[in-house]
């Protein structure tokens, strides 16, 4: 019994031996590690609070707002006031933003009806509230033969007048008002067309033919 457990132990010491050998060699070849100081981790950003998130938000929709409100008024916002406006919001509490916002957006409102007025008065003088009516072709000839397609055109008699040489009783006829030869010219088509509608080209006798 002792002499197997003698032999055990003679084993297992010359079987450690190479391992030992093994190792000592593989250190031999492989050139020591070199420890590299830990880098310092990046400072962590603070989290957003829910306050911070709040002006965030109202405060782009205030943004949006005031620019739309620039481009309606022909003069949109730099890059330089934009961010002055963002800056500025920062110190207001997302409830002001917000009334701040709803006062920019009725401001948009109004300057859109005061712009859609202005529009329909601009277009009231250029056709003089004319229906849009479709213009036909042989109007031009016509024009051209009783005025040589003139709008300001005055017969020398002055009771004909304009681009067709309307006599007064006939412009009111067609809705016209004030004297023919001081329309516009997209008027003076619009009216044209709508008597050339009710007769054709008889009612121009000479320049029909």
């Amino acid at each position: 019994m002792r002499t197997r457990i003698l032999g055990a132990v003679c084993a297992t010491s010359a079987a450690a031996v190479p391992l030992t050998v093994f190792a000592a060699s593989v250190s031999a070849q492989e050139p020591p590690a070199t420890l590299t100081p830990a880098s310092a981790p990046a400072a962590a950003q603070p989290p957003m609070t829910l306050h911070d998130g709040a002006v965030a938000l109202a405060s782009n929709h205030y943004l949006a707002s005031s620019r739309r409100y620039h481009r309606l008024l022909g003069d949109p916002l730099k890059l330089s006031e934009r961010r002055e406006l963002y800056a500025d919001m920062r110190d207001l509490t997302p409830f002001r933003i917000r009334v701040e916002t709803r006062e920019v957006r009725a401001d948009i409102r109004r300057l859109k009806g005061k712009l859609k007025k202005r529009e329909r008065a601009r277009q009231r003088k250029r056709t003089g509230g004319a229906p849009n009516v479709p213009i036909p072709g042989q109007l031009s000839s016509i024009a051209a033969c009783e005025s040589g397609g003139n709008p300001r055109a005055i017969s020398s008699g002055g009771t004909y007048r304009g681009k067709y040489q309307f006599s007064t009783s006939t412009w009111r006829s067609v809705g016209g008002s004030g004297d023919p030869a001081a329309a516009s010219e997209t008027e003076q088509d619009r009216r044209a067309a709508i008597l050339y509608r009710t007769g054709g080209p008889g009612h121009w006798p000479v320049c029909s033919r």
